[in-house]
């Protein structure tokens, strides 16, 4: 009898999960009914994702695999594992319930996040970090970082004019803030007179105005930068009334290179807090404030809803119509942001970033 040829073994598609840390990254796997079929820890290196990436397929193929941090510590996993063609799932890390009820450590929240990548509860896509908008989106951290300590500056020395011999506050302190400093800059104090407290704040005055003029040069050039990035990446978003470079690079670093992640203008709204969350219960329905989202990027929309508050005729009309309504000055804004997202994510979504370069 003719003899049959046994057939191939089929690999099992299998699921992981990886809890990152700094120097380690804790791996797992388990099968497709939630069993563990092992853990292991690999260096959070190159060669240690790629020894991860091997293990897993030890026990059959990666459909998925859960990932804590892909914006942070597991950056650089999840870079090679979108190379290699396996889905990233993002997944937050362990409730305090859940950690109560089964401990803490690293294997623990290795087989935690594949479970849940499993399941498909509280995961998301994680942003792509290999184009233009992380490109971006590193120009806006030292931007941003710029800038808040230049406001820092500034009201340190707002505060020792405040407490400064008289004679020297009575010098400075109806000066503005671009006459201030050029003054303060331009001081040439006896530097052997350091024990005397008119001079010793005259010298931390020219120190503090000096970081001051730094800490502008550093960001006009950085503006020099941002600015055609952002309109290489989406023109359109800076035609829109009251958007400009950095309310637009921030919505676009909130939205991400892979922006199709984003399901819906109401995802995209949740995503930057602006989304109103039912708070209802019985005969009351209302809503309450959302605090949650990426705040900078409703601290964006907030700015665009003050800039066509006091330039847009229709924001304005609008504005009028709501407080005959009853309606408070807050609770208007809030709706604002909610119609502003929306339109913005008319512009973001359908954006080509390939077509764009």
């Amino acid at each position: 009898m003719p003899t049959i040829a046994p057939r191939p073994q089929q690999l099992l598609d299998v699921t992981g999960g990886v809890d990152t840390h700094l120097d380690t990254h804790t791996a797992a796997v388990i099968d497709p009914i939630g069993r563990v079929l092992g853990t292991r820890q690999f260096p959070a290196d190159p060669a240690g994702y790629a020894a991860l990436l091997d293990w897993m397929h030890t026990f059959g193929r990666p459909a998925r695999v859960g990932v804590e941090g892909t914006g942070a510590y597991g950056a650089g996993l999840t870079r090679l594992l979108r190379h290699e063609q396996v889905e990233v799932i993002e997944v937050d890390r362990p409730t305090r319930k859940t950690r109560r009820f089964q401990g803490k450590s690293d294997p623990i929240d290795a087989i935690a996040a594949a479970t849940t990548a499993l399941a498909a509860e509280r995961t998301t896509t994680p942003k792509q970090r290999d184009g233009r908008v992380e490109a971006l989106r590193a120009l806006r951290v030292a931007r941003r970082s710029a800038v808040e300590q230049r406001a820092d500056t500034q009201r340190q020395i707002r505060a020792l004019i405040v407490t400064a011999p008289d004679p020297l506050r009575g010098q400075l302190r109806g000066l503005k803030v671009p006459a201030l400093i050029a003054t303060c800059a331009a001081w040439r104090p006896d530097r052997s007179d350091t024990a005397s407290p008119t001079t010793a704040t005259r010298l931390a005055l020219r120190s503090l105005a000096r970081r001051h003029q730094q800490l502008t040069t550093e960001i006009t050039d950085l503006d020099q930068l941002l600015t055609p990035l952002v309109a290489a990446i989406n023109p359109r978003l800076l035609t829109v009334p009251g958007v400009g470079t950095d309310v637009a690079g921030q919505l676009l670093v909130t939205a991400g290179e892979n922006h199709d992640r984003l399901k819906s203008e109401a995802a995209f709204a949740m995503l930057c807090g602006a989304a109103p969350i039912p708070a209802s219960s019985g005969k009351t329905t209302r809503h309450r404030l959302n605090r949650g989202g990426d705040r900078q990027a409703n601290a964006a929309l907030y700015r665009v809803v003050l800039t066509r508050l006091r330039w847009d005729p229709r924001t304005r009309a609008y504005l009028e119509r709501r407080t005959t309504q009853g309606l408070t000055k807050k609770e208007i804004i809030r709706c604002l942001k909610r119609y502003i997202a929306r339109e913005l994510y008319q512009l973001i979504a359908p954006n080509d970033l390939e077509t764009a370069a």
